[in-house]
C-alpha cells in the first residue's frame, strides 16, 4: 500500500483553467503536499509559485548520430539504410541532420569504418524546488523539439514520490499535461484520482470523451469540473449527461469569471487572489475531491 495519494489535474486541450485549478488546490494544501508539474512541453507552474530551485541537473533521453569525417571512406552505406533521410552529403562530407535523426543506431551498425557515435540527447532540465507556499515543487523543461517528454514526465513523478516519502507527506498533487498523448498517459499511470477540467465547448466536449475514455481504460476513477459552464448552458448539460458513460462524478461548475486571468497576472491562484464566489466553489471542490480520494 502506498504511503501518500498522488492526484492528477488534467484537461483534453489546452486553456480551460487546469493549472489555475491546480495551482489553488496546492495553495489550499499549503507545505502538506507535493506539487509536481507535469506538463513539462508548457511547464507553468512556476510561475504562480514563484519557486527557489534546490536542485537542477540536465536530463538525457535517446540518441542521435554523430559522424566523424576523419575516417569516412564514403561508402554511402548509412546514407542508403536511413529511413528518415537524416543523413545528408554536404561539401563532400556526410552529415547528419540532428531534427530528423530517430536515434535508431541503424547507420552506426552498418558503417564499416566504425566513425559513427550514438551520442546522449540533451532533452531538457529537471528540477526541485521549494515553492513559496512551503511546499515542495517538482518540475522540468523539456528542450524545443525533444523527444520522450514520457520519460520526463516519469522521471518528475518519481523524484515526487521519493520526496513525499522523505518528508512524511501524505499527497502529491499533479499538473497534467493536456491531450491524451505519451506525457498524459506516464502522468496518469497508478495515480489514484484524476480531475478532468474541460469546459462547455464542442472541442470541449470531444475532448473530454478521449480523456473520459483514456480513464475508463486505465480503471482510474475520477471527477469533473466544467469551467465557464454559464457561456453554454445547453452544452454543459450534454457533458454532464454523458459522465457516466466514463464513471466520471461531477464536482463542480464554476462560472465564467475574469478572476482566472487576473490572479495569474499577479502570480497567485484564484483562492489567493479573491474570497468571492469562484474562490468558495474551487474551495468545496479540493473537500469534494479529497473525499473521493479517502473513501477510494
Amino acid at each position: 500500500m502506498k504511503e501518500f495519494k498522488e492526484i492528477v489535474v488534467i484537461s483534453g486541450k489546452g486553456g480551460t483553467g487546469k493549472t489555475s485549478l491546480t495551482s489553488s488546490f496546492a495553495a489550499l494544501e499549503g507545505e502538506n503536499t507535493v506539487i509536481a508539474d507535469c506538463d513539462v512541453d508548457a511547464s507553468d507552474m512556476y510561475i504562480i509559485l514563484e519557486p527557489e530551485i534546490i536542485q537542477s541537473e540536465d536530463f538525457y533521453s535517446g540518441k542521435t548520430a554523430k559522424i566523424h569525417t576523419e575516417g569516412c571512406v564514403h561508402c554511402f552505406k548509412c546514407k542508403k539504410v536511413c529511413r528518415f533521410d537524416a543523413i545528408n552529403v554536404i561539401n563532400g562530407d556526410f552529415v547528419v541532420d540532428e531534427l530528423n535523426c530517430e536515434g535508431c543506431s541503424y547507420c552506426f551498425h552498418v558503417c564499416p569504418t566504425r566513425t559513427i557515435e550514438m551520442r546522449d540527447n540533451l532533452s531538457g532540465n529537471f528540477f526541485i524546488s521549494k515553492s513559496r507556499l512551503g511546499s515542495y515543487l517538482v518540475h522540468a523543461k523539456l528542450n524545443i523539439g525533444a523527444d520522450n517528454s514520457g520519460k520526463l514526465v516519469a522521471k518528475v513523478r518519481d523524484e515526487a514520490k521519493r520526496i513525499a516519502k522523505e518528508n512524511d507527506k501524505k499527497l502529491i498533487i499533479i499538473d497534467g499535461p493536456p491531450g491524451i498523448g505519451c506525457p498524459v498517459v506516464s502522468s496518469l499511470t497508478g495515480v489514484d484520482f484524476a480531475v478532468v477540467v474541460t469546459e462547455p465547448t464542442v472541442s470541449g466536449k470531444h475532448d473530454l470523451k478521449r480523456v473520459g475514455e483514456l480513464l475508463k481504460k486505465m480503471k482510474i476513477p475520477g471527477g469533473v469540473v466544467i469551467n465557464k459552464f454559464d457561456i453554454n448552458p445547453e452544452m454543459t448539460e450534454e457533458i454532464k449527461n454523458e459522465l457516466d458513460n466514463y464513471n466520471l462524478k461531477l464536482i463542480a461548475q464554476l462560472p465564467f469569471d475574469k478572476i482566472f486571468s487576473d490572479a495569474i497576472t499577479v502570480k497567485k491562484s484564484v483562492v489567493e487572489y479573491d474570497n468571492g464566489e469562484i474562490a468558495a466553489l474551487i474551495k468545496d471542490s479540493w473537500g469534494k475531491v479529497k473525499t473521493l480520494v479517502n473513501n477510494k
